[in-house]
């Protein structure tokens, strides 16, 4: 009888990946950077596993928005007081924190429930070129090998 065979939370072997996101557009960067880090671009992709690579992205402040988004999107943040809503615009968040402006991008692509909390841990975002992930040995990865669809 054939079984279904299902990766168990130790035989996962992950790899790191290191991705330049120097003029690319935020949203294509990051649908693949989610892409790698739930781990649909293994054999043993498994939805309610862990099967996703570690990712590191560099130059972070130099990404691309696309139209007029840089100063017409905004960021809302609400504090839990009364008239607590606080927006900031696209332009400003890419100024004063390029990691986080590529970190929401991930984590709003990835499903909202406990594995992706667990998911979005292994993403690593920096501002300049510079890491501190040299002792994993990451692989560069190219945006154009990623290839989201099957057989596409």
């Amino acid at each position: 009888m054939m079984r279904t065979y299902s990766p168990k939370k130790g035989q996962v072997e992950r790899k790191w990946f290191v991705i330049d996101a120097r003029d690319q557009v935020l949203g294509r960067l990051a649908s693949k950077v989610a892409y790698i880090l739930r781990g649909k671009h293994k054999p043993i992709f498994t939805p309610h596993v862990d099967t996703g690579d570690h990712v590191v992205v560099v130059n972070a402040g130099k990404i691309r928005l696309t139209g007029n988004k840089l100063t017409q999107k905004f960021h809302y943040h609400y504090t839990g007081y009364p008239s607590g809503l606080r927006a900031i615009r696209y332009d400003e968040l890419l100024k004063r924190h390029p990691d986080r402006v590529v970190i929401l991008a991930v984590k709003r692509m990835l499903p909202k429930n406990r594995l992706a909390r667990k998911i979005l841990k292994k993403l690593k975002v920096y501002a300049g070129s510079e890491h501190p992930h040299q002792a994993q040995k990451p692989e560069a990865l190219d945006l154009k090998t990623v290839n989201e669809k099957p057989g596409g």
